[in-house]
């Protein structure tokens, strides 16, 4: 898709608090370019195509290599994260999920999974979607509703969540979003370094990037240059463990 922040220039938040903003202000409101509050858009975004796989899967990268860069993002308040990201996951049984994803405006658009193994296909896409289809194309299997009739997924997610909260009791997904949390932090050190990462380097890193004092006056880890600018990761020199 196209680019989501800067949420508010430095300018016109200057003028909405009658006053020039602390960096902590700024970067609070601009919280989409700044890797501490968004973790980049392989985080913020692109981590729920990343969860569906993995759920197919069901099991977690191993390692994974890939590269990135801003080929858009280019004036001070674009902050410091990347506009690309392009990353080859591997699990441990030789398995590669190849991961994209894009914010630069004029290109293509798409938000989509596909699978494809030794008998068949799948795809979040097409018509219809979400079929699983064999080696000749032709739709061996697909979700319908109680009525039929496909239901939204986007409904369908809340359905389990919603019949345990009515019969109070336990639903709890929090260690899986964790893990494919870390999948898309583990791809954005990827990007950042140049360098291939393991799952065990990324769950054991002591990277913080967290600001050593939470208050609107105090400084972020990240500061403007002279010109406003940030620097951003450069592959190969960037330390992203």
């Amino acid at each position: 898709g196209g680019p989501v922040g800067p949420k508010m220039r430095r300018d016109d938040l200057a003028k909405k608090l009658g006053r020039p903003p602390t960096e902590m202000e700024y970067q609070l409101r601009n919280w989409y370019n700044f890797v501490w509050t968004c973790g980049d858009h392989i985080c913020e975004q692109h981590i729920h195509n990343l969860d569906v796989i993995n759920w197919i899967k069901n099991v977690y990268p191993a390692s994974c290599h890939g590269l990135g860069g801003r080929a858009y993002l280019n004036q001070p308040d674009h902050g410091e994260i990347f506009d690309h990201h392009a990353v080859e996951y591997q699990y441990a049984d030789g398995t590669i999920m190849f991961s994209q994803c894009r914010q630069i405006p004029g290109c293509n658009n798409d938000v989509s999974e596909s699978v494809t193994g030794s008998k068949g296909s799948w795809a979040s896409k097409g018509n219809p979607a979400y079929a699983i289809r064999d080696l000749k194309g032709d739709v061996q299997w697909r979700y319908k509703g109680p009525d039929g009739e496909s239901n939204d997924g986007h409904q369908l997610e809340h359905f389990p969540l919603m019949k345990a909260i009515r019969e109070n009791k336990p639903f709890n997904e929090a260690e899986r979003g964790a893990y494919s949390s870390l999948t898309a932090v583990m791809g954005r050190m990827a990007t950042y370094s140049g360098k291939i990462v393991t799952w065990e380097q990324a769950l054991n890193s002591k990277l913080d990037q967290m600001p050593e004092k939470f208050d609107l006056k105090a400084n972020p880890r990240t500061m403007p240059n002279a010109d406003g600018s940030y620097n951003f990761p450069l592959p190969g020199k960037t330390v992203a463990l």
